[in-house]
């Protein structure tokens, strides 16, 4: 058996990173209401 979660930075960056939700109008959501909260951090 493996392991189902196999960490990858750039796998992790390219599916949830800021380049990425800039891209779709529901991850320029996600962005705005983050950047509201007050969120040090928008994206991974």
């Amino acid at each position: 058996m493996s392991f189902t979660y196999n960490p990858k930075k750039k796998k992790r960056a390219r599916t949830h990173g800021f380049l990425k939700r800039k891209k779709t109008k529901s991850g320029k959501q996600v962005v705005a209401r983050r950047r509201a909260k007050g969120r040090a951090k928008l994206t991974v």
